[in-house]
């Protein structure tokens, strides 16, 4: 069997194939990137319509990395998968707690997710910077939460918690609220993979060396 073993040439195709799906949504060059992203990482043309950009959220999430934001993350996979060697090239971090001592005492103590906990402890540490939901839909309503209620300001949430307990309710929350822009998946789908690849899509877009 004959196939393409480049991986340029692959990305390439995998793009041309996505593109088609793409027309009609008046998308801009940096719009069109995400979605692509997205939809290359889900391997699905049928999060085309579920995919939602706040129009201020690449141009906020942009700025942000510029002047060296650091990342915050729901579960370790996220943290993974992003790409913390360009990121650092702005300055920027990516942290993650879920799995630290402090964040499962806490979790156990306040009878919470150590996701949702994570996001209580980081606290301020939001204030400007980037938070990348992609598994825990508590870890999003928290976030939502401290928004609300304790004033607290991120540069961009992007949400994207999967599956059919509370993720496809947060997510709408998300999309309603007004204060942060965003960039979400409607419904039940989602995941670490989908919110990896709107990270590295912006990443990219700052930085398309792959060094």
């Amino acid at each position: 069997m004959d196939f393409i073993k480049n991986p340029a040439q692959i990305e390439n195709r995998s793009m041309e194939i996505i593109a088609p799906y793409l027309d009609g949504l008046n998308l801009n060059f940096e719009e069109t990137k995400i979605y692509s992203r997205i939809i290359h990482a889900a391997g699905d043309v049928d999060y085309t319509p579920l995919i939602k950009i706040h129009p201020s959220a690449i141009d906020a999430a942009k700025s942000a990395i510029l002047r060296g934001a650091n990342i915050f993350t729901d579960v370790e996979m996220v943290r993974t998968g992003i790409n913390k060697r360009t990121l650092s090239k702005f300055g920027g971090e990516v942290f993650c707690k879920v799995a630290d001592d402090d964040t499962k005492k806490f979790a156990t103590e306040n009878n919470i997710t150590r996701s949702m906990a994570a996001m209580r402890i980081f606290g301020e540490k939001l204030n400007g910077a980037i938070v990348a939901v992609g598994n825990a839909p508590t870890a999003l309503f928290e976030v939502l939460r401290l928004v609300r209620a304790e004033n607290i300001s991120p540069a961009v949430i992007i949400g994207v918690p999967v599956g059919f307990v509370g993720a496809a309710d947060s997510k709408s929350e998300l999309a309603e609220q007004n204060k942060i822009p965003y960039i979400t998946v409607t419904g039940t789908k989602g995941g670490s993979s989908i919110a990896v690849a709107a990270v590295n899509a912006i990443l990219y877009l700052l930085d398309n060396s792959r060094n």
